[in-house]
Parts: structure tokens; sequence; C-alpha cells
């Protein structure tokens, strides 16, 4: 493991739950992936001029423990798998105590900037991925997840099948040019940002309803896991909407399916699939929703999507 990112946990940070926003984790990610890039010899990927950088196609997270304003952090990370212009990276944030808050499964794609086409790594490239190889920490394996299984065709993912099965639409929007990175495209960490800024509009009222069934504290939700693939990266002034579907239920953990999608041509920015919880904001612990309430968020947000 080397070392990528040290730092801490603003009240800035946070969101309406208390603790860090989802987007914060992956913006904090991308930042250790720039360090990366220097560690493998490419100091000039995250560059204006770069002739070359590197871009994440499919990402899985998990999140252990949730980070609090104020609380220090740092990452780390090694190389998992390396292909011919691709490779599988690995990040980990950690508490001070060593314990773990959460860990990155990140496929990067080595990028002709010119082009936007992969080209194979560069010999040295190669040696020095080679030289950081590891394996992920027992803890850190993904659980709810294949993080390797193909999803859907492009080809199959567009708004009309969103609309026929009924899935709704719950974020609208579009690219703002602070929210993309030095290579024109939308940095990847507000694809996580938008869809949690989505997500109220479909379970605001829906948990209000289980706090009342569940006669406990205030309700809000934690992330346990994301799957997100990336297939196209908008640029500034590019328009966006969000379709949502219910994914299923284990435990006391509920599942949904994510579409960000381009209006201009029907066809997908990102899909991402996500295990939370419903969680109680003042004892800090999940709460298992009532099942009729489950049946109906299956109905506000019917089956049928997936990444």
């Amino acid at each position: 493991m080397i070392p990528l990112w040290k730092g801490s946990c603003n009240q800035w940070d946070c969101d309406e739950m208390g603790h860090m926003n989802v987007r914060v984790y992956v913006e904090k990610q991308l930042e250790g992936m720039v360090a990366f890039a220097h560690h493998l010899g490419m100091p000039e990927a995250f560059r204006t001029n770069a002739p070359a950088t590197v871009l994440p196609i499919d990402q899985h997270i998990r999140f252990v423990r949730e980070v609090l304003p104020g609380k220090p952090l740092s990452m780390r990370g090694c190389v998992l798998e390396i292909g011919e212009s691709d490779a599988v990276i690995y990040q980990e944030l950690r508490h001070l105590d060593g314990s773990l808050s959460a860990a990155f499964r990140t496929r990067i794609i080595h990028l002709d900037t010119a082009e936007g086409e992969r080209f194979p790594w560069t010999r040295r490239t190669r040696a020095r991925m080679e030289a950081t190889k590891g394996t992920t920490p027992e803890e850190a394996l993904p659980r709810s997840f294949d993080p390797d299984s193909a999803g859907w065709p492009v080809s199959e993912i567009t708004i009309s099948k969103a609309e026929t099965i009924g899935a709704p639409r719950v974020g609208i929007g579009a690219v703002q040019p602070g929210h993309c990175g030095v290579h024109g495209w939308m940095e990847p960490s507000w694809f996580i940002g938008r869809l949690s800024d989505a997500v109220p509009n479909l379970l605001y009222d829906w948990r209000s309803r289980v706090g009342q069934k569940t006669k406990g504290a205030p309700l809000g939700a934690a992330v346990l896991e994301y799957r997100l693939r990336y297939h196209r990266m908008p640029r500034a002034g590019d328009l966006f909407v969000v379709h949502s579907s219910f994914g299923g239920v284990l435990g006391k953990t509920h599942s949904l399916v994510h579409w960000v999608m381009d209006p201009e041509t029907g066809g997908p920015w990102a899909t991402s699939q996500v295990v939370a919880i419903t969680l109680d904001l003042e004892a800090r612990k999940a709460v298992a929703a009532p099942p009729e309430m489950l049946d109906e968020l299956e109905k506000i947000a019917p089956r049928g999507l997936s990444i």
C-alpha cells in the first residue's frame, strides 16, 4: 500500500444526515487517484495539456464506518489488476485509529486526450504498476455486488425503457462548468453527488411515513455499497435526468438502481446500484422498515432497471 492522501472531514463536507456526503468521499478518492498517477510515472495526467490521462469507467465503493465532522482521515492504495490499457486500483480511507471508513475498487482506462481513445500503458508505467500490486483486505471486499459483472448492454439502457417500466424521474439538471475537470468532462464525483441530491425526491416522504409507523426518532439513510458504471462523460452545458427503480430487500437493507441519462440522445451517462439502510439519526443505527412500507417503495419505484 502506498500513501495517497491525508486530511479530515469538514463540517461543510457533511449532509443532512450529519455525516460526510458520498460526493466528498469520491472527491477524496479522485484526489488520491491523481497522487497514484504521479507514483506511476504519469505526473501530467491531470494537467490541462496532458497528452494522456486515466479515467474511471467502473467503480465499486463500500462504506464501512461513517465519517463525522472534524475526524482525521488517511488514504492508501495499490494496484489489483493490470490489463493492456486498463487496470483495477484499490484505495481505502481509514480513521485515525486505523479502522476502515470506505474502500474503492476502480477500473481505470489509459486514454489519449486528443482522440479520446484507449491505448496501451508504457513499459515504465506497467513496471511501476507491478511494483505496487496488492490485494483487497478481507474487511473491504464487496458484499452486495460482483464488481466485474458485465451489466446491461448500453443499447438497452434508454430513457424509453425507464419510462416503460414506470421508473420515476427523480432528478433533472445541467452540468455546470465548475463541476468539470481540466479535460472538460464532468468530474466523476458529481455523478454520485447528483444522485445524492435526487434521491430525496423519491424517499423523503416515504421515510417520514416509515418514521410514523415505527414511532421512533427522526430517520435518514446511510449508504453501504455503491456500484457505478460510467458510460459517457458529459461536458458543461449538457443536460441530464435521473430515473430510479427498486432493486430489492435483504434484511434491514434496501437497494435502488439509478440511471443518469442524456435527454438529448436518450442514452446513458452513467448507471448505478446502491444498497442502503434506513438510519435512526439519534442512535445512528439501522432501522428495519415495515414490510408494507417496502411494498409501497416498490410501487413508487417499480423494479425493472439494472446497471
